[in-house]
């Protein structure tokens, strides 16, 4: 059926690369994002027009029937190492393409979630990684508005990543002197100075106005940190 599709398909499979099932906003916006960063893209998805539109913008893309088993097998989806599947406006295709896709035994697959439920679902099934970009973003700006945090990154539920400027207190002290882990329950992990890249920081650190760190620690007291002054 898919002929020279499939020979390309395993090229791609054997370059160590990913698949991607799904290409609307997010399943796109993620292969272009990996080609950029030089991983080759096998793209998949059921309808035309989205298969035409990214001609030529991933390594292969390919309009098929993620659900069929036989279909994925002819693409050789099953030599691939890690897959995602990015299909968000049909569950129901989002289920049973990650139950087929386990069936094949694919030792990563990270799946998109569109709610609660779905994400539930996906977990039962087995899906190694399950995200809903949606509430993780969501997550994320209600961070960053509530406090005076640069970035945010939550590594997991209750412990983040805050990028933001040191308090007056900290300026002029060498980190090893500040107690910062006793006192504040945070560690600052790097630190970057105006016009510099960014450093490890370590004991000796001495952190000035204009710095910026990032600090590592539970959601709460790292919040608490951005907002000192």
């Amino acid at each position: 059926m898919f002929g020279g599709a499939s020979d390309t398909s395993r090229r791609i499979a054997e370059a160590d690369s990913v698949a991607v099932i799904g290409l609307g906003r997010f399943g796109s916006s993620l292969a272009l994002e990996l080609m950029a960063g030089g991983t080759e893209v096998l793209g998949i998805d059921a309808d035309e027009e989205i298969v035409q539109a990214l001609n030529g913008e991933l390594t292969q893309v390919v309009r098929a029937d993620s659900t069929k088993s036989e279909v994925l097998k002819q693409l050789a989806v099953d030599e691939f190492d890690r897959v995602v599947v990015a299909i968000g406006s049909d569950i129901t295709a989002s289920i049973l393409t990650c139950s087929v896709l386990l069936g094949m035994k694919i030792p990563v697959i990270w799946a998109k979630a569109v709610t609660e439920q779905h994400a539930v679902i996906l977990e039962q099934l087995g899906v190694h990684h399950v995200i809903r970009p949606e509430a993780e973003m969501g997550r994320r700006v209600a961070h960053l508005v509530r406090g005076a945090a640069l970035d945010y990154i939550e590594i997991e539920k209750g412990y983040a990543i805050v990028k933001t400027a040191p308090p007056a207190r900290l300026h002029g002290v060498p980190l090893g002197q500040t107690a910062l882990r006793k006192e504040l329950g945070v560690t600052v992990a790097a630190f970057k100075r105006p016009g510099e890249e960014w450093r490890n920081a370590d004991a000796e650190t001495v952190l000035g106005p204009g710095d910026t760190v990032l600090i590592v620690g539970p959601t709460r007291k790292a919040e608490g940190f951005a907002q000192l002054r």
